[in-house]
């Protein structure tokens, strides 16, 4: 029995790993959308998230909402510590297609976003620590904390894959903001 479960995660893992391909956490410019699978329920995951982020759009126009979750867009861009112009450009886009952000003016979207991963490039560690603290500031709503975390999962998930690291910087997100990344499926 022990050998029939092994052979059965061998095969998923190479299964998992084939239709993946090697693109990183973001399409690459050019790629045709859809071009990589492999995540399944994560997939199904983003998709129920930006349902649910989209009926909440009429309670999320704060300030404290807007800013953290230009931060935690951020986060998921530098998750594993460098953005490329092409990256940036890409989770800029996302933002400013993104139905509930659409509440807020694009400029202010932009601006917001672009300082964090400007703090997060120019010193990953010490832009992390003061990104996070602006993600926390929408713990004292937790309808909103909430929001935050699903709007990151969403843009981490675009591509439709969230890279491990994208997964740990939700998480360490999810403590800032006093939440379980369990209730996030992270």
């Amino acid at each position: 029995m022990w050998d029939r479960i092994k052979d059965q995660a061998t095969r998923g893992l190479q299964q998992a790993q084939g239709t993946r391909g090697g693109t990183g956490g973001h399409a690459q410019p050019g790629a045709q959308p859809g071009a990589r699978s492999g995540g399944g329920s994560k997939a199904q995951l983003v998709s129920a998230l930006k349902t649910q982020l989209t009926s909440l759009k009429t309670e999320l126009k704060s300030g404290a909402y807007r800013d953290a979750s230009m931060a935690m867009c951020a986060l998921v861009a530098a998750a594993d510590g460098r953005v490329d112009p092409a990256e940036r450009q890409h989770v800029e886009q996302l933002i400013l297609t993104n139905d509930v952000l659409q509440n807020f003016p694009a400029d202010q979207l932009r601006q917001r976003f672009n300082k964090h991963v400007d703090q997060l490039s120019a010193n990953f560690v010490i832009g992390k620590a003061a990104v996070l603290q602006e993600v926390a500031k929408a713990a004292k709503k937790p309808a909103e904390a909430r929001a935050v975390i699903q709007t990151g999962i969403v843009v981490a998930g675009a591509d439709g894959f969230i890279e491990p690291a994208e997964e740990q910087i939700i998480r360490e997100a999810c403590t800032a903001l006093g939440l379980s990344s369990a209730e996030f499926g992270i």
